[in-house]
């Protein structure tokens, strides 16, 4: 059986990948209605009706800082499951899985003052470089 300590759902977001270990990616859906909730905070988009179950949508643009833009036909949603909850991250786009091996890692380059505090390692596979998010960070969980 394969281990997937070592795959990530890679994505874009500006012209930069990123990736989520895979172990909390439960499925990638396209662009949907988000129902707006109030008084949450200016990143989180709402929530989406996904199958009967009510996810919280997070847009990564926003919980990132970078420019607003338009979502097209790319854009996609990342529904995770953490710690048995479901939350969606919208993105550019979302296309390929990929092995990451623990030594194409760099752990030491992010502290906790480096976005925020979002990025748990930098990966290289081939030619790129791919920011690795930490999902507990994104929500303000402690891991």
């Amino acid at each position: 059986m394969k281990n997937n300590d070592n795959q990530y759902v890679i994505f874009k977001l500006e012209e930069e990948f990123y990736g989520i270990n895979i172990n909390y990616v439960q499925t990638i859906e396209k662009m949907t209605e988000i129902t707006r909730v109030p008084k949450t905070e200016s990143y989180i988009k709402g929530v989406i009706n996904l199958r009967g179950e009510i996810v919280p949508v997070i847009d990564l643009r926003k919980r990132f800082n970078l420019g607003i833009k338009e979502y097209d036909k790319d854009a996609r949603i990342i529904v995770n499951k953490i710690e048995d909850v479901l939350i969606g991250f919208i993105v550019d786009s979302a296309s390929e899985v990929k092995d990451i091996n623990q030594e194409d890692i760099d752990y030491n380059i992010v502290d906790d003052s480096f976005s925020e505090g979002f990025i748990k390692g930098i990966g290289k596979i081939e030619d790129r470089v791919i920011i690795l998010i930490d999902v507990y960070k994104i929500l303000n969980m402690n891991d």
